[in-house]
């Protein structure tokens, strides 16, 4: 990141085909913020309308909006990471471009990370006690919760909205991160690296409203396999234990059946039951033991981000971004 005249607030706004919100979202953001000392970086993600075109015109009337961006679209991963490079602030923060989240929110998680100098990243959640949902369909709204509870298993602490894009961080946390991430999973790599690495994650109650501009870019089937894979990479004995333990316990009813029937002088020596019962029981005992290796292996990978995280904090010791 570029520390060259530091703002206090960098506002990372990632679109893709918003060429009707822009003007819109990129006023509200600014009125938010007036008398602050902040930039605006909208990130064209690869739009094919006239977002581009826009941002330019928008900026040639301020030089505190700075647009970034690039020609093929990749994902709000991508937008993002492209942001949070080109972000100079002392907090960084993110926001939809549709402005599901009031841009409030923004000096609010600014407010509590001064207020917490102990709280390193602010996450604005629907979910949480306090929080809620406004016209917002509700086919979509339950798949929402649903999948943030799922998310939640997956966690060191408990998150009640861990897909929201809504979020302020102190800059240090995001020069240590190392983000990867091109798709909307970003939002979960960025918890996952940020609890692995011991940085202190606050919530606040937050108001959820439907799209008003534009057309909605939620892409179900995409999103949750990826949310899925992420919550079996977090916590793979969630997968492998219970697929494990359930096959072990079948082979061990099938043992339990099996002597009954040997008692009872009516077990079938012409029938595979043996054979099936041992291949439940060692096939569960696998499943079991891929499961343990996977934990010990997201295990070392944390603490090898905690040991990334101190390093970090040594090399810039001294100054201003600790």
């Amino acid at each position: 990141m570029n520390d060259s005249a530091q703002p206090l607030i960098s506002v990372v706004i990632p679109m893709y085909n918003e060429a009707e919100n822009a003007a819109t979202t990129l006023k509200r953001v600014a009125e938010t913020l007036a008398g602050l000392d902040y930039e605006l970086l909208p990130v064209n993600d690869g739009s094919t309308d006239a977002t581009a075109a826009e941002l330019e015109r928008l900026a040639a009337a301020d030089a505190r909006i700075r647009p970034q961006g690039y020609g093929v679209n990749a994902g709000r991963g991508r937008a993002l990471r492209t942001g949070f490079a080109a972000a100079r602030g002392t907090y960084v923060a993110s926001i939809d471009a549709d402005l599901s989240y009031e841009p409030e929110y923004i000096l609010r998680m600014v407010e509590t990370l001064e207020a917490e100098p102990e709280v390193d990243l602010v996450l604005a959640s629907a979910y949480m006690p306090g929080g809620a949902a406004e016209g917002v369909p509700f086919k979509r709204l339950w798949l929402s919760r649903l999948g943030n509870k799922v998310l939640n298993l997956s966690m060191s602490e408990n998150i009640y909205t861990s897909t929201c894009v809504v979020r302020c961080y102190r800059r240090f946390v995001l020069d240590c991160l190392d983000l990867e991430s091109d798709g909307k999973e970003i939002h979960l790599e960025v918890l996952s690296r940020a609890l692995a690495m011991g940085f202190r994650v606050r919530e606040i109650p937050a108001v959820l409203r439907s799209r008003k501009l534009g057309k909605s870019k939620f892409a179900f089937g995409t999103t949750a396999s990826s949310h899925l894979l992420f919550t079996v990479l977090e916590r793979p004995m969630l997968l492998f234990g219970l697929l494990g333990a359930v096959l072990s316990l079948v082979g061990v009813l099938m043992a339990v059946a099996i002597l009954i029937m040997f008692a009872q002088g009516t077990l079938n020596p012409d029938r595979p039951l043996i054979t099936v019962m041992l291949l439940f029981v060692l096939g569960g005992m696998q499943i079991l033991s891929l499961g343990f290796l996977a934990a010990q292996m997201t295990y070392l990978r944390k603490e090898i981000l905690k040991i990334r995280r101190s390093l970090a904090r040594y090399a810039l010791k001294g100054s201003d971004h600790v």
